[in-house]
């Protein structure tokens, strides 16, 4: 029975959860999730789990922070002064942002303080700084 490897497309449902239990983020009401390996559009953690799976197979991993997403940065916090904000904004705290950076990219922020006159956005990933839990269930490997 085919392993999946290194640079193998492979598709897979699977549940991404906090170590808590709640649930991030899933595929299973959609279609499985088709990926490369070997092309770093996966966490590294999440790579590693697939290798050596077999179609059907079914299993659950845990992903250290320092293979998801890191630690928290805090060299990603910002202030800002509410004057930098469009004016039918209220920020109010966990309220996402969408920045453009000057070579056009959008980048995701999250305001994580408001103050008198100020703001503070993070520009950290929203899991940054925490293990995962992913249930995977390779369906196929192309």
């Amino acid at each position: 029975m085919s392993k999946v490897k290194e640079n193998d497309t492979v598709r897979v449902h699977y549940t991404g959860k906090l170590v808590t239990g709640e649930v991030f983020d899933s595929s299973l009401e959609r279609e499985p999730l088709e990926v490369t390996l070997g092309e770093g559009s996966l966490i590294p953690g999440f790579e590693k789990g697939l290798i050596d799976m077999v179609v059907e197979e079914k299993k659950t991993i845990t992903i250290p922070k320092e293979e998801a997403y890191g630690e928290i940065r805090r060299e990603l916090f910002q202030e800002l002064g509410k004057d930098q904000l469009p004016e039918d904004i209220t920020p109010e705290v966990g309220m996402g942002l969408v920045a453009r950076g000057e070579d056009g990219r959008e980048r995701q922020l999250r305001v994580a303080e408001v103050r008198d006159t100020t703001i503070v956005i993070d520009a950290n990933h929203p899991l940054a700084g925490q293990d995962l839990v992913f249930d995977l269930e390779l369906v196929e490997i192309k």
